[in-house]
């Protein structure tokens, strides 16, 4: 069944899970598209960045170059949370260590905010795609069989063609499912890869920092 057929032979209903279908599919692709490309960046500078940083001479000159290789800006939050004023403040109470810790998991999990943005868009795809599909293929069957009951024809190949096109959506809803499933697990592995490696820049970060004061 071509699309402009299933078009003109669909009622409103069917069409408006079609366009829900399609709706999910694009913002699906779209997401994959634009975080693959930020993944795949941010993965390879987060190594050049923290070997740019331990390798400074000093933490001022450390400061300086970072920008350079962190384009995304996926460890500079956590180096400048460490660099605010917190005196005067329920922030600023409390042993150094207990100060930076605060500082640089707010800000490790702004950075991780950011990155996994979209994830939500997949997970809601790729989990309530496949019903909607289900939800045209029984609507489409149920006005198949309604029309032929009321026409008193019901044979069998009266009865393929119709089922047959209803099936389309179930396809339809497998097909926008599949890639989104798959793009939310790739693209959720990057980032548990990413975040282990934040983790680990804060963790010493944090023992330079207290261990100078």
């Amino acid at each position: 069944m071509s699309l402009a057929d299933f078009w003109l032979h669909s009622d409103a209903f069917s069409l408006f899970l079609a366009l829900v279908l399609l709706g999910l599919s694009v913002a699906s692709w779209v997401v994959i598209a634009w975080k693959w490309r930020l993944l795949r960046r941010v993965q390879a500078d987060v190594p050049r960045s923290i070997a740019a940083f331990w390798q400074a001479p000093h933490l001022t000159a450390a400061r300086e170059q970072l920008p350079a290789f962190d384009r995304d800006r996926s460890l500079l939050p956590l180096v400048e949370a460490t660099e605010q004023p917190l005196m005067g403040t329920l922030a600023g109470a409390g042993l150094r260590h207990e100060q930076l810790t605060r500082t640089l998991r707010d800000a490790l999990h702004e950075v991780l905010r950011r990155l996994q943005w979209g994830q939500t868009v997949l997970a809601t795809a790729g989990s309530i795609a496949p019903f909607v599909g289900l939800l045209g293929t029984v609507w489409g069957i149920f006005n198949a069989l309604t029309g032929m009951a009321e026409a008193g024809q019901l044979t069998v190949d009266k009865i393929a063609g119709p089922v047959g096109e209803a099936l389309v959506m179930t396809a339809f809803g497998l097909g926008v499912a599949i890639p989104a499933v798959l793009g939310y697990n790739l693209l959720g592995r990057r980032i548990g890869q990413i975040e282990a490696e934040l983790e680990g820049f804060a963790h010493d970060l944090r023992g330079l920092l207290a261990g100078k004061d």
